[in-house]
């Protein structure tokens, strides 16, 4: 029995029916239920045709094998792939047989627990289908099926404030498919390709067989074929969650990858997903990721955690004109609708006809544990042979600054928005390069890396210069009708500045008009489209002048006294947000006075000890003068504020994982040492509910060139509150502030607000045992600045 439409609930007919299994899904708000009674061959209408077979001929991109040497330095790979893999697009890495991660997600609780969403593709439409708004009659089908077109399904990663343009819901795009958990979804996908290729045991198709049935299907589906098949794609971190466990510290763990040191994606704050934080994809057999670039024009790289094989295929950047041409002569009608078509994804292209149009393409078959680089401006699709789950994530090297300007340039002639802002990765870049250069971070390798980009007519040298010479024309061209100002450091700090015609980020320069449009801002290209006011009231905002870039140029090429100028302007910008520590109360046995200074005196330490012992032991609260809770309830007597205040400031911090210490600059100053990858956790009020106490994680992560990054999470379930900042006392002070706000908004109970936060004692980093612990890490105090100021305290 089989039900394909249905507008009543069937789920009643489970339990009457023991031997059946019943499987229940959304879709279009109707109900899908089949029995393991009937044979899973009725649902398959369309079947294998090996006679008809059209794997593409085409050459295998390159697959390398790194040691064990190679492999404890990712970005250092990947930059060593470059020269060799680049003219390929792609290329495949095997891991060394050390390299087995866990996979987190075969976890029961997720793997039976977790529903995902999918999408349903129909393969014989990825290629061959007419324009939605001139369609042509519908050809035949062997069942009738409703078939819509509602959106666009893209994995086009944007940052958060970003929606789509309503002019993007009208074209052809992928429905949303069923729900379904990974258990449920092997089973579908098994069911799915056994019935199709009319599998038997032990005579599965190889990849070369399920390659040209694939191309039958997109190049010369018959009128009667109609091959439907789901694809979880694009899963967000929040769904399932990564496949790699949080504690690996690797950097081949595709959540550490973005933020190494060398990849400029670390000068990038926000957690962009698919971009900065992974995305995870769960394939079956002929679900499809259609021909495209990677936003930016980034690097990615995609891990295929387990399963069945994927099959890629690749043309090199150099020849992604030459593709889009291609496409648009072989599907004008399709273009002529969609001039962006290649932005939704929805497109799959045969190989075949890219080579005969003189576009190379290159095939690579990525097996379970192994890794896809995709090059910048590389474009690639491909399909999963079975079920599988992969994962991918972005990475920038020094060497993709100029295809980055490029793709900025081109995301501007199409009025589409950025995802990361590009020049602050290119002036974070060029920060730290100046400051190796000075001997800020001495002669370590990195260090020397950084001058192999820099010098006369060098990559990043020649990158800033570029970037320098467009900002000149731009401003020269805008004539004498207005105000040059200094833009704020924090212009675009804590929100995303873009131009109001083209969404070009506005971190670099950004124009307005006091008179017209406050608020509002444009780039340098449409300055004189944003207005036509004059006198004093339009202004163009520099977040460096044209001197002083002119200069950063000179720094780089390595003259001296405009490298010395520069690396003292970097070095007060570095330690701005590590010097904003204030001072703090210790988690044990220290004390303040009333003069502000540490009293650790025996009677202080006699007086409060055992209020310190019994606070430990469960945290309830702070006074900060307000409340505090007695008994898990607040209570303002006097009493009970006596009591706390005489801690004025007490909380248990646990440590979660200690981490490793970074001998750099950055990762220690004289109020503490910060581990990479250390992690504790400490109650306080609630952000969404301060009436009561939950707890946190606090972590440090690295960023890369930036040095550490610190990171608060509310650590309660479907709660997505995350606090971020480049210290651990800018972080608390965030969460501070959100619990502030919440409290303001109670005014009805008579709570006050907090006044202060210490980052570092709620990190834990005043916590005598962990600071013995830490220290226990650097015996021989290389730490240099940390040390100094202890022996001199």
């Amino acid at each position: 029995i089989l039900f394909w439409e249905l507008d009543i609930w069937l789920g009643f007919f489970d339990p009457l029916v023991p031997n059946i299994f019943v499987f229940l899904s959304s879709y279009k708000g109707h109900l899908v239920l089949w029995s393991e009674l009937i044979d899973f061959n009725s649902m398959v209408l369309a079947r294998w045709d090996p006679a008809k077979a059209r794997r593409p001929d085409i050459a295998e991109a390159p697959v390398f094998y790194p040691s064990l040497e190679e492999f404890e330095d990712t970005v250092a790979y990947i930059e060593k792939t470059r020269p060799s893999a680049e003219p390929y697009g792609i290329c495949r890495i095997v891991p060394p047989l050390h390299w087995s991660p866990p996979f987190r997600l075969r976890e029961k609780s997720i793997w039976d627990g977790i529903k995902f969403h999918t999408r349903v593709q129909n393969v014989e439409l990825l290629q061959n289908r007419g324009p939605v708004k001139k369609k042509k009659k519908k050809k035949p089908k062997a069942r009738k099926r409703k078939r819509s077109y509602p959106r666009v399904v893209s994995s086009s990663k944007r940052r958060p404030s970003s929606v789509s343009s309503p002019e993007e819901e009208e074209v052809f795009g992928f429905n949303s498919g069923p729900d379904f958990t990974l258990e449920e979804f092997e089973k579908y996908a098994r069911r799915f390709k056994e019935s199709y290729f009319k599998m038997k045991e032990g005579n599965a198709p190889s990849i070369e067989e399920m390659e040209g049935e694939y191309w039958r299907i997109v190049e010369h589906a018959a009128a009667e074929d109609e091959v439907e098949v789901y694809y979880g794609a694009d899963l967000e971190n929040k769904v399932l969650g990564s496949g790699f466990e949080r504690g690996e510290t690797s950097g081949w763990n595709l959540n550490n990858l973005p933020r190494l040191s060398g990849s400029l994606l670390s000068f990038e704050r926000g957690d962009i997903s698919g971009v900065l934080v992974p995305w995870v994809y769960v394939g079956m057999c002929f679900s499809t990721f259609c021909w495209h670039v990677e936003d930016h024009h980034l690097y990615s790289l995609n891990y295929n955690h387990f399963g069945e094989p994927k099959v890629w295929y690749g043309v090199p950047g150099t020849h992604a004109t030459s593709l889009e041409k291609a496409m648009r002569k072989h599907l004008p009608d399709l273009f002529e609708e969609t001039p962006d078509l290649l932005h939704g994804l929805v497109t799959q292209f045969s190989p075949s006809i890219l080579k005969d149009e003189g576009v190379p393409v290159f095939r690579a078959v990525q097996r379970a544990g192994e890794y896809v680089l995709t090059f910048p401006r590389a474009y690639h699709a491909g399909f999963n042979s079975g079920f599988n789950c992969a994962e991918a994530v972005n990475v920038a090297t020094v060497d993709w600054l100029s295809h980055g300007q490029n793709a900025v340039e081109l995301l501007s002639n199409e009025n589409k928005k950025t995802s990361v802002s590009h020049d602050k990765l290119l002036l974070g870049a060029a920060y730290e390069a100046v400051r190796s250069l000075s001997g800020g971070g001495g002669e370590s390798g990195k260090s020397l890396a950084w001058r192999s980009f820099c010098g006369k007519n060098l990559t990043l040298t020649k990158a800033v210069e570029t970037r320098l010479r467009m900002e000149e024309g731009r401003i020269k061209a805008l004539g004498s009708g207005f105000n040059l100002i200094k833009m704020e450091k924090d212009f675009d700090s804590n929100c995303e500045r873009e131009c109001v015609k083209c969404c070009y980020d506005l971190h670099l320069t950004a124009s307005g008009c006091n008179k017209c449009s406050p608020g509002e801002y444009a780039c340098t290209k449409h300055a004189n489209e944003l207005c036509s006011c004059e006198g004093n009231d339009r202004f163009v905002l520099l977040r460096h002048t044209v001197d002083e870039l002119r200069s950063l140029v000179r720094a780089l090429e390595g003259e001296a006294e405009h490298l010395k100028t520069w690396a003292s302007m970097v070095r007060e910008d570095f330690s701005e947000a590590q010097e904003r520590e204030p001072r703090g109360f210790d988690l044990n046995l220290e004390f303040q006075g009333d003069d502000g200074e540490f009293d650790d005196t025996s009677e202080t330490r006699h007086d409060e000890a055992e209020d310190l012992k019994t606070w430990a032991k469960e945290p309830r609260g702070f006074d900060l003068n307000l409340e505090y809770q007695v008994d898990g309830e607040f209570d303002n007597t006097s009493d009970a504020r006596h009591d706390a205040s005489m801690l004025n400031f007490a909380a248990y911090v646990e440590t979660i994982n200690l981490g490793f210490l970074v001998f750099r600059e950055l990762w220690c100053n004289k109020h503490a040492i910060y581990p990479n990858g250390f992690k504790s956790r400490v109650k306080f009020y609630n952000v969404k509910d301060p009436m009561r106490m939950s707890y946190y994680i606090s972590e440090v992560v690295d960023v890369g060139l930036m040095g550490p990054f610190f990171k608060v999470t509310l650590e309660e379930a479907h709660q997505d509150e995350s606090f971020s900042a480049g210290s651990a006392q800018a972080c608390w002070e965030m969460v501070l502030q959100k619990v502030n706000e919440e409290i303001k908004k109670r005014r009805e109970r008579n709570i006050h607000t907090l006044e202060s936060i210490n980052g570092l004692q709620m990190f834990g980093f005043l916590s005598p045992s962990i600071i013995q612990a830490i220290e226990a890490l650097d015996p021989n105090h290389r730490l240099v600045e940390y040390w100094n100021h202890k022996k001199q305290g």
